[in-house]
């Protein structure tokens, strides 16, 4: 099999939506044979763990020691500078046979790098355009010298690598409108590791009570409070929600750089007793919560970054028995299919959220149905201990390549 070094931003112990992709493609890739470790640059700030490499969930992880320091640009430059004789320094240790780097593209272009200094083929796989993010995060502005950089920097790491891979259609369709060879591209689609997902927990009657959620269906969210995520829109539905339904509840999970608004507007909504914060929450404690929620509710804002990218988070929600209700963006439509494994309402659209959500809990009737339909299409199609075998013919494609090259040059 392969012997594979994962160049990452960051990584296990810290806990994101990023690092849970790696460790589910790592986990994947050593259960079907291949070797593999990750190497973080200088932007992973977590303490110490000793000796390298750390072992954490059982995987192994370098580091690249430093911090990024100086002027916009120059600190950059030498960050990347770093990081790139990092990998040639862990390469010439222990010798991978592929450099598989996952976005930003500081990242992608060190591997680029190091991997021409190496002899070592690159893939280059893109999560999500970190430009396009950091307008959803609300710390870029579209068009702005920053998010041109950014654009410019991820296009010269795409032509520079070897092969790409990204998660989803949006994103491969953008990269082919920009003149990138489609045959270059592969999709790689988000995935859940179902053995994390086994049999989802009971509802725990006593904690929903104290958490004042009483007897009715609950609608929940769980994740990231950030202004795309469209939760002031889900804030804004519920009172016509409750005015179809006076028994539902509205949990929300979790925090972010939108909580504080949210929470000011939910405490001056007429619905407002009806919407219980709870905070973040660790990680192995998030089951508990999805145990209390009957709907789980994406109502994503319509922006280039969620038309393009595909949330992890449903094909979860799906995992775990639950009914899934998402606007009607690209991602989400590459992911359900409304009336099937999902319901689909229009984006930014309080009143049509709450018109979709109304028919949704008044249809109780399908609710096992729909809920089996989904987590079969998870199992089918979305999960890692069969996506990560879409990995392996780009790795062998490249490796064959090389050593076609390495035969013709002896």
């Amino acid at each position: 099999m392969t012997r594979v070094l994962h160049i990452l931003d960051h990584s296990l112990p810290l806990q994101s939506g990023y690092t849970f992709r790696t460790r589910a493609i790592l986990k994947a890739q050593e259960g079907l044979g291949h070797e593999v470790r990750g190497l973080t640059g200088q932007r992973h700030i977590a303490p110490a763990e000793g000796a390298e490499p750390e072992s954490h969930d059982g995987l192994c992880f370098y580091r690249t020691p430093g911090t990024p320091s100086g002027p916009p640009g120059l600190s950059e430059w030498q960050e990347i500078g770093a990081f790139a004789r990092r990998i040639e320094a862990v390469a010439q240790e222990w010798r991978p046979q592929v450099l598989h780097a996952h976005s930003p593209a500081l990242g992608g272009l060190a591997a680029v790098r190091a991997g021409r200094r190496l002899g070592l083929p690159v893939v280059y796989e893109i999560r999500a355009f970190w430009e396009d993010a950091a307008v959803g995060n609300g710390t870029g502005r579209e068009g702005s010298l920053r998010y041109r950089l950014t654009r410019a920097l991820e296009d010269r790491v795409v032509r520079g690598a070897d092969a790409v891979v990204t998660i989803c259609e949006g994103l491969r369709g953008d990269l082919v409108a920009r003149g990138n060879d489609p045959a270059r591209i592969t999709v790689m689609p988000n995935g859940v590791d179902l053995a994390l997902f086994g049999q989802p927990l009971e509802r725990d009657a006593a904690f929903a009570q104290s958490l004042g959620l009483g007897e009715g269906p609950v609608i929940g969210f769980l994740g990231s409070f950030y202004p795309y995520e469209g939760l002031d829109d889900l804030i804004a539905a519920m009172p016509a929600i409750l005015a179809a339904r006076p028994d539902v509840r509205l949990l929300l999970v979790g925090g972010g750089p939108a909580e504080a608004a949210l929470r000011a507007q939910a405490q001056s909504s007429p619905a407002a007793a009806a919407i219980h914060f709870v905070g973040r929450v660790p990680h192995h404690e998030v089951d508990r919560y999805y145990a209390l929620v009957d709907v789980v509710c994406y109502p994503r804002k319509a922006m280039r970054l969620t038309d393009l990218v595909t949330p992890l988070k449903p094909l979860e929600a799906m995992a775990q028995g639950k009914l899934v209700a998402a606007s009607s963006v690209g991602g989400h439509r590459e992911l359900i299919e409304d009336g099937m494994t999902g319901t689909l309402f229009p984006p930014d659209d309080a009143a049509g959220l709450a018109a979709a959500m109304a028919a949704l809990l008044d249809d109780s009737a399908m609710w096992d149905a729909r809920r089996a339909v989904a987590r079969a299409f998870v199992e089918r199609a979305h999960d890692w201990s069969v996506n990560a075998r879409r990995y392996d013919p780009v790795y062998q494609t490249l490796l064959t390549r090389r050593q076609a090259i390495s035969g013709a040059a002896a």
